[in-house]
């Protein structure tokens, strides 16, 4: 069902009023125009969001005054009845990669895309679908795949221990299997972390299981 709320959160009134045009023309809105309201900041957001009908975000985050990605996932996670659209220029690699795989309510689409590329991605977002252009799945993938590189720089001994850890074991079963010392077991533990670039045991899990080095039914969470 499509939205019969949007709120443009975009600070510069040309682009603004460009987005409202896409939008009000868009075949979904055939039948009659949608509500649409504008937020220049994330206070007039939040409070435009008090409602909770059903509601599209389109939203110029480069510009915007949010602190950082992690606040616009918590406030995309916390609004069931929201699908946010960005549409920015082009977005870090780090930026994509954290809101994509965190939030499921968030599309991105560069604001250099075509014309029919815009209207695609309002069209699939006033109807609650999550677009993502192109592009951006692109550099997701580029950089997924510069990290797993830099992955099989685990030592063997570093995989043994992130397989135990995957397995739910603690670092003191760890240490004892090994006949190491805690202190040991904690050194690697923070090397395999820093090399997958993660800052979690469940983040290292997901990781040895995508490596095969635990099956589904040794997978502990």
């Amino acid at each position: 069902m499509k939205a019969k709320r949007v709120i443009i959160a975009d600070n510069q009134a040309l682009t603004a009023l460009a987005t409202e045009t896409i939008i009000r023309a868009l075949p979904d809105y055939s039948g009659g125009a949608p509500e649409i309201e504008f937020a220049s900041n994330c206070q007039q957001l939040r409070a435009l969001l008090r409602d909770k009908s059903q509601t599209v975000v389109v939203l110029d985050y480069t510009l915007f005054d949010f602190s950082d990605c992690e606040q616009l996932v918590i406030l995309s996670e916390s609004n069931s009845n929201v699908t946010f659209l960005l549409l920015s220029d082009e977005l870090t690699p780090d930026f994509l990669r954290y809101v994509i795989y965190n939030s499921q309510r968030i599309g991105v689409v560069y604001k250099d895309a075509s014309l029919d590329i815009l209207r695609e991605a309002m069209s699939y977002t006033v109807r609650g679908e999550r677009y993502i252009f192109q592009q951006a799945l692109q550099i997701i993938l580029v950089r997924d795949v510069a990290q797993d590189m830099h992955k099989d720089d685990l030592t063997q001994t570093e995989r043994e221990v992130l397989k135990s850890i995957a397995q739910g074991k603690t670092t003191k079963e760890i240490a004892a299997e090994r006949f190491s010392s805690i202190h040991t077991i904690n050194s690697h533990r923070k090397n395999i972390f820093r090399k997958l670039n993660v800052n979690c045991a469940h983040d290292a899990m997901k990781y040895a299981l995508r490596a095969g080095l635990v099956d589904e039914t040794d997978f502990f969470i």
